[in-house]
Formats: structure tokens, C-alpha cells, sequence
């Protein structure tokens, strides 16, 4: 199929899989530099330095979209400053049984239980093999398979594996799609994963001599006292920085009734305000140092840009571009520069200008 009407199919016409397919077949046939700059979108008021990488501009592309490694380039000349693959297991597994997305459409929201469906950690390595001297940040989201006896061992062989060309680990431990999965992120359960995990990156950066850096993500449907906990684990086990948040079990003000009925994890504008709280109140844990990346519900430059008020250094997207299209992410990134210029502002001076208006928000019971 030609790139002309695969830029034009209306998507929303398919189902939703077939949709997300048809968009990878356009990008890997030329529509990132159609459709953005050719390459990630630069200004000086957007430009960020966190965990020792250099990045062009601090919005990113998710984890979830490009779960195979076969599109990060395309997805870096949409203008996107970096680009998170993933989730990768170490062995191919099917996921969930389909149908599994689900979209809310009046809410710019999906509900996903795909189950971390993917080709496993050899057929992603080989591409990014393949890429590795094009330059551009692209990180690596490294999961457990279903059936795994020892699911963090998964995550060691993660780190293994993609050391030599993941910009960035993240260790994603908030799916509500894998049973017990989040299990993980209880207090005796992390020391174990992260303590593991950091020791594989050491002993990669011993052998490699550079050191990827290694994030935690963390879902939305967390309480104080597990803020606490992962707070001080991310301090005592030297991560280089925590990702909030993943996708919400919560149906909290949804107008969709029957698509909010489906089992998944929910994402998309309405978890905005919940991930951004969530946010604050880590930001309010961990102090200004410790570098955290903000997810859910970004749709515009407004949004991207509170997010960062809130305590984000980076933040990513990703559902609401099933609705907005590929020529979002240029249309955040020159928003947000135009802003930023009105203001007389830079993306590191805005940091935390409203973190305690939303650290100070309850909680979602």
C-alpha cells in the first residue's frame, strides 16, 4: 500500500487494532517526515538534561505504541524528543484475546488489556541493532512474560540484553494487564526487583563501560503510604528516575458507561488530573534532584506544559494521538515554544510551580 493512502485512511474507521497496525505500516513507508520535521524538534526553551542524557525537547513517545522496535526513527522525525520502545519480553507472547482496545471517543480515552503482546527481546534487539548509528534517544520498556517462574529474572535478562543500545531502561512494573504484576511494587517485592535490576546495570556498565540510566514506572492506583515506599526505594536501590504513570483501573467520571465497563487499564485526557496529582505528590517525596518523566493524559501544549509545573522533567503521550493524528506532537512542541517565549521561560525554569497546589489533592480512593 502506498504511503499517500495510508496517510489518508480514516483510521477510526477500523478497529482499533487494525488501526494501530495501519498507522506502523505508514510510519515504517515515510509518514514521520510527512508528517513532523524529519527529526526531533529543537529549541533552546525546550531543551532538557536529565539523567545525563541530552534531550532536543522533553516530550516523548510512550511505551505501548511501538511495543516491537520497528518504528523509532520514523517516530523521532514526528519531532518527538525521544522515544520509549516496548514492552519487550524476553520470550514472544500473544497477549490478551482480542478484542482488547477499546476507544471512548467523546473522552479522548482508550481502555487497553493487550497483556504486553510482543515478539520478544531477539526480534526487537535486531532492529535496534540495525539502528544504532543514527543517533536519537530511544529508550527500552523491559516487562516480565505471563508465565514466567521468575519474573524478575525477566528483567534482569532485559538489561542484559538491550544494554548496548537502550538510551534508557524502564523497568515497567504498573501494567494491570499481567496478573500480579503489580504486585511487584509492594514494599518487600521492589527491594528484590530493584536491587536485582541495578545490580545487571552495573554489571553491564563493567563490561560496556557506559552506564543506562534505569527507570521505574509506576501506576496511577498507588496510596500514600506506597508513595512513601517508592520513594525511598527509588533513593536507596540509586534509581535514575521514576515514570508516572501507567494506565488507570479507575472509571472515575466517565461519560462512556459501556466502553468504561471493559477490564483494562484506562488512558487518554481523563486520567490527567489523577496522573498529574500522583506526580506532584512523588515530586513532593522526592525532592528536586531525582528525575521524573510525567505521563497521562498530555493532549496539547498547555497540558504538556503542566505537567512540568507539576514536577515532571520529561513528559510522554501517546493515546491521545489515535484521536489528534501524527501532526500532534509538532503542534505540542510549537506550542509549547511559543508559550515558554511569551512567558520569558525554558522548561527547566517552570519545574514545580504548581507542584503543591497538586501534591495537595486527595488521592482517588
Amino acid at each position: 500500500m502506498k504511503l499517500t493512502s495510508l496517510s489518508t485512511m480514516p483510521l477510526m474507521a477500523l478497529e482499533a487494532e487494525q488501526a494501530h497496525s495501519a498507522s506502523i505500516a505508514a510510519l515504517k513507508a515515510g509518514a514521520g517526515r510527512m508528517f513532523g520535521p524529519g527529526q526531533p524538534f529543537k529549541s533552546e526553551r525546550l531543551k532538557a538534561n536529565v539523567a545525563g542524557l541530552a534531550f532536543p525537547n522533553p516530550l516523548g513517545m510512550a511505551a505501548g505504541y511501538d511495543k516491537n522496535a520497528e518504528v523509532p526513527d520514523p517516530l523521532l522525525a514526528l519531532g518527538f524528543g525521544f522515544v520509549e520502545v516496548g514492552t519487550v519480553t524476553p520470550q514472544p507472547q500473544a497477549g490478551n484475546p482480542q478484542p482488547r482496545i477499546f476507544r471512548l471517543k467523546t473522552e479522548k480515552a482508550i481502555i487497553n488489556r493487550l497483556g504486553f503482546n510482543n515478539e520478544g527481546h531477539e526480534a526487537a534487539l535486531l532492529r535496534l541493532m540495525k539502528r544504532r548509528h543514527r543517533g536519537g534517544l530511544v529508550g527500552v520498556n523491559i516487562g516480565a512474560n505471563k508465565d514466567s517462574e521468575d519474573r524478575v529474572s525477566d528483567y534482569e535478562r532485559g538489561i542484559a540484553s538491550f544494554a548496548s543500545y537502550a538510551s534508557y531502561f524502564t523497568a515497567n512494573i504498573s501494567s494491570p494487564n499481567t496478573p500480579g504484576l503489580r504486585d511487584l511494587q509492594s514494599a518487600e517485592n521492589l527491594s528484590d526487583l530493584l536491587s536485582r535490576i541495578m545490580a545487571a546495570r552495573d554489571a553491564a556498565a563493567a563490561e560496556m563501560g557506559r552506564v543506562v540510566p534505569v527507570f521505574l514506572k509506576i501506576a496511577p492506583d498507588l496510596q500514600e503510604a506506597d508513595l512513601d515506599h517508592i520513594a525511598r526505594s527509588a533513593e536507596t536501590y540509586g534509581l535514575d528516575g521514576l515514570i508516572v504513570s501507567n494506565t488507570t483501573l479507575s472509571r472515575a467520571n466517565l461519560l462512556d458507561r459501556k466502553a468504561g465497563a471493559e477490564a483494562g487499564g484506562l488512558s487518554g485526557k481523563p486520567l490527567f488530573n489523577h496522573s498529574t496529582t500522583v506526580l506532584a505528590k512523588m515530586r513532593e517525596r522526592v525532592g528536586p534532584a531525582l528525575p521524573l518523566i510525567g505521563v497521562g493524559g498530555v493532549h496539547d501544549a498547555q497540558s504538556a506544559l503542566e505537567k512540568i509545573r507539576a514536577g515532571a522533567d520529561l513528559v510522554q503521550l501517546y493515546s491521545v494521538m489515535v484521536y489528534e493524528g501524527p501532526r500532534l506532537p509538532l503542534r505540542i512542541l510549537r506550542g509549547m515554544d511559543r508559550l515558554l517565549a511569551a512567558e520569558g521561560e525554558t522548561v527547566r525554569s517552570i519545574r514545580d510551580r504548581t507542584m503543591k497546589e497538586w501534591a495537595s489533592r486527595p488521592l482517588p480512593t
